[in-house]
């Protein structure tokens, strides 16, 4: 009974931590939700993000929505990109994401 206790108390705290953490380039990259207000933008590719969906539990998955997004920011300013849309729903802790460039000068 007392392991149960520790182990689902320790799934507690950990399903209320934040995983991933938005570098400083990757704060330049927005989200967007449509394909339409990147229409005028140059495609620079795909990136596929992943994170832990169950740790004793299901994850709570707006958390893991968040984490999936600030992954691919991250990974989208390594690549040049300053705008990111989900082109896939969230399945077992994973997404895709589109990668954009819509400013040439700055960002925004």
């Amino acid at each position: 009974m007392k392991i149960t206790l520790i182990a689902v108390c320790g799934g507690l705290i950990l399903s209320s931590c934040t995983w991933v953490k938005v570098t400083s380039n990757g704060e330049g990259v927005r989200l967007v939700q449509s394909a339409r207000a990147v229409e005028s933008c140059k495609n620079l590719g795909k990136i596929n993000t992943k994170v832990v969906s169950k740790v004793v539990f299901s994850r709570d998955m707006e958390k893991i929505a968040g984490e999936l997004a600030d992954l691919a920011r991250n990974e989208a300013a390594l690549m040049g990109g300053d705008t990111i849309v989900p082109i896939s729903e969230i399945n077992e802790g994973r997404r895709s994401f589109s990668v954009y460039q819509c400013f040439t000068t700055g960002r925004q």
